[in-house]
């Protein structure tokens, strides 16, 4: 070996960045070594493959090689890929059909199979699979498991299941793939026969099945598994815990992970981030403090999504001054996502001030606000009334940003002209945006009406809103006609839930839900609470907005039993008397449950935060913190 091939090779060892690579190469055409296959191939492997950005670098450098071989192809079919472009994969074994003196190899297969599989494109998939079979590779391991991979990823099992029996001898990795086959089209109970009649397996197995029981709901016997299972790792416990997260079980995630900081295994980051991010959902402040006391102690600060979860989790608990402490804290640069939560978190209690402040640090930072920025901003400005500063941002978003406003960059506008009061300059904006305004835009319109007494506009209104949406009369036989269709679609209407954490320890309750133990005493209570507000509040049911088909008299009964107000009614058993009662729910608060929350502020002399879907609402002395109108 030549010096001049000593130090090539030594300079690419520590090759980093595209440019380095640029360099290196003039270096390469200098020495007279562009044609030595060790050097080329090493600078093919660094752009496919190592180097994020110079899979283009390294398509030229194919191209343009005299005589190129497999070994270089099959670098370069890897690397497209596994890139944002994976057809660009297919092109290059094209290309190497037509051009190459050497035949595609097992290798060549198995790449641009995975390729399609990316794309989902199951024409082509068949084209690789006849491609495979006139070579002879169909049935080799590598190939076949790739081709069964791709069949899963198109959404045919059979085909998957038919690759894989003329297998002469799958390995644990091809029994893996057909498991994985049978979980991606949902079909658990093939998925267990199958898990049943392996062989062998190892812990990839144990987590494949483990996935695919979390995602289908299957929680219990996920569970179940997870106990059997001979070892764990990292991504053994993330599954558990974001399983549980995914599907409400707050409190089981919660005990999971004390389960895994008592075992040999330590939290990682998606881990971590799967728990704060319960946290959020559940609005379990104290346990996030519990974690944020952890991810200090551990020295997993330094981290960006782990810092980006807490924020957003004191963000979402309602604890927006430890959210700031959290953001100012951060080490390094703060992307768009630790600003959009930062923003977010103000947005959502009202701090409308504080949001335009912090967008102008943003944009002063050099991060550019992306079209969920602006939403958050503008929903800022709509439930503060700030007017101008919502004409000027949606300016900034095409004119400066570049940005194609969606239709809830409208909507934001309109119930910000809305809210203020401003109706006739809302139905202004309405007409001249460049989107069809949808029902959403219409009932905002309608609310206004309804909350400043116009009832001239509001009739302007309930006639655009029938014509777009004339099935939205609310009696109740088109109700019980779209439950029939819900039924019959094996569709389910999204049950409200509101949970509270008292001593670190949540708890969750449903409308009407089943007594207990727990909620016998809460029953009880709400009761004398309903009764109270009656006679001092003067509290008034109402039914209006109950999608429930039942009669009047029930109607009654119903809305007295939503899950905010046992909520409430728990948190004032348990909790010492003056502490203020928080909760979430994860549907938006209804008008009479709103009603009630402040009556029961006044009557009581309680406060009450609770965060719903859009934003928090904080009640004290009869009075909430939002402008909300139904």
């Amino acid at each position: 070996m030549s010096s001049a091939e000593k130090v090539c090779l030594s300079l690419l060892s520590y090759c980093k960045t595209l440019g380095n690579l640029n360099q290196i190469h003039a270096f390469v055409y200098k020495s007279v070594l562009d044609t030595n296959p060790l050097i080329t191939g090493k600078l093919l492997i660094l752009g496919a493959l190592q180097i994020s950005d110079a899979i283009d670098y390294a398509r030229r450098l194919l191209i343009h090689y005299p005589n190129s071989y497999v070994f270089m192809y099959n670098t370069l079919i890897r690397g497209e890929s596994e890139s944002d472009s994976p057809k660009n994969s297919v092109s290059t074994f094209i290309y190497m059909l037509r051009q190459s003196y050497s035949p595609p190899n097992s290798f060549s297969f198995a790449f641009v199979l995975k390729a399609v599989a990316n794309l989902q494109c199951l024409t082509t998939g068949f084209q690789l699979h006849c491609q495979s079979m006139t070579r002879g590779l169909d049935t080799h391991l590598f190939v076949g498991t790739t081709i069964i991979s791709m069949y899963a990823e198109c959404g045919f099992v059979e085909f998957a299941w038919k690759v894989f029996v003329q297998i002469p001898q799958p390995n644990v990795v091809a029994w893996n793939a057909i498991l994985t086959a049978y979980l991606r089209g949902s079909d658990v109970s093939g998925a267990d026969k199958m898990f049943c009649l392996m062989p062998f397996r190892n812990l990839t197995t144990w987590n494949v099945m483990l996935a695919g029981y979390t995602k289908a709901g299957e929680l219990e016997r996920a569970e179940g598994l997870f106990l059997q299972m001979p070892s764990r790792d990292d991504i053994s416990w993330s599954t558990m815990i974001v399983g549980f997260s995914h599907n409400g079980c707050f409190d089981e995630v919660i005990r999971v992970f004390r389960e895994l900081v008592g075992s040999e295994s330590k939290p990682n980051e998606v881990i971590l981030t799967g728990a704060l991010s319960t946290c959020a959902q559940a609005g379990a402040l104290k346990f996030g403090m519990v974690l944020h006391v952890y991810i200090e102690k551990v020295g997993l600060v330094w981290i960006t999504s782990v810092n980006n979860e807490l924020l957003d989790t004191y963000s979402k608990c309602g604890n927006v001054l430890m959210a700031r402490l959290v953001f100012e804290r951060m080490l390094g640069k703060k992307t768009i996502i630790s600003w959009t939560c930062m923003i977010a978190g103000f947005a959502m209690q009202g701090y409308g001030e504080e949001v335009i402040k912090y967008f102008h640090k943003m944009e002063e930072s050099g991060t550019r606000p992306d079209g969920v920025t602006f939403i958050s901003v503008l929903y800022a400005c709509s439930h503060v009334g700030l007017v101008e500063q919502g004409h000027e941002l949606i300016s900034k978003i095409t004119e400066i940003y570049d940005i194609e406003p969606t239709i809830q960059h409208y909507g934001c506008m309109v119930d910000l002209y809305s809210r203020a009061g401003q109706l006739h300059k809302a139905y202004d904006f309405v007409v001249q945006i460049p989107v069809p305004p949808n029902a959403v835009i219409w009932r905002t319109l309608l609310g206004a009406c309804s909350f400043f007494g116009d009832i001239e506009m509001a009739e302007k209104f309930k006639e655009r809103l029938s014509e777009l949406d004339p099935d939205n009369s609310g009696k109740w036989k088109d109700v019980a006609m779209v439950r029939r269709s819900m039924t019959d679609k094996n569709l389910k209407k999204i049950q409200g839930w509101s949970t509270i954490e008292i001593d670190k320890v949540m708890y969750n309750f449903v409308a009407c839900d089943k007594r207990n133990e727990i909620t016998e005493e809460t029953y009880n209570k709400l009761s004398e609470i309903m009764l109270k507000l009656k006679v001092k509040g003067g509290y008034i049911p109402v039914v209006g907005s109950v999608f429930h088909d039942i009669e009047e008299e029930e109607n009654e009964d119903t809305v007295s039993k939503h899950s905010k107000k046992l909520v409430v009614t728990f948190g004032m058993t348990r909790l010492c008397k003056g502490s203020t009662i928080r909760f979430v729910k994860n549907l938006r608060v209804c008008k009479d449950c709103h009603s009630c929350m402040k009556l029961i502020s006044e009557v009581y002399g309680l406060e009450i935060v609770v965060k719903d879907i859009s934003r928090f609402h904080s009640f004290k002395e009869g009075l909430c913190s939002c402008r909300d109108y139904w």
